[in-house]
């Protein structure tokens, strides 16, 4: 059992993984900030359009 756990820290392709992963929820968090001010200042746009 405690072999199994020492090849899992030492094992450096289920890293790349995490990386991708937070990677990508990095990149959904600023384009979700992004779209939401931008949503924002649309609407006060069209406010006062309409």
């Amino acid at each position: 059992m405690l072999r199994h756990l020492l090849q899992f820290f030492h094992d450096e392709d289920g890293l790349t993984v995490v990386e991708y992963v937070v990677s990508a929820a990095l990149l959904v968090a600023v384009l979700a900030a992004v779209f939401s001010t931008w949503g924002s200042v649309l609407l006060q746009e069209l406010a006062t359009v309409f």
